[in-house]
């Protein structure tokens, strides 16, 4: 829900901001691998095993690293992006596009 939220306001708030020079962009990343399931106390091969099964689903075949997070968000802040603003950027290797059947 609170990614709807940010979703949302990004939208809202485009029109105010550029009108004063500031851009207001957004990110929607996927699964990213991080230390939070590895602290959960499941042994380690389950872990794994819960990370295959994962990866099964991402078109792009893998999870995405936080340094490609940071990747993004550098490339929406940058001048290269002087001109893109209300954007909500889905960076999740293809996984909301859903699964084949």
């Amino acid at each position: 829900m609170s990614k709807a939220a940010l979703d949302h306001y990004t939208r809202s708030r485009t029109h105010e901001l550029a009108k004063k020079g500031i851009r207001i962009n957004n990110i929607n990343p996927g699964f990213i691998r991080t230390a939070i399931i590895d602290r959960l106390g499941l042994p380690p091969q389950e872990v794994e095993d819960f990370y295959v099964e994962l990866e099964k689903s991402i078109p792009m075949g893998r999870q995405g690293s936080s340094e490609e997070m940071g990747k993004t968000i550098a490339f929406l802040a940058s001048g290269d992006a002087s001109y893109i603003t209300g954007v909500t950027l889905v960076a999740d290797g293809g996984l909301s596009h859903g699964h084949p059947l």
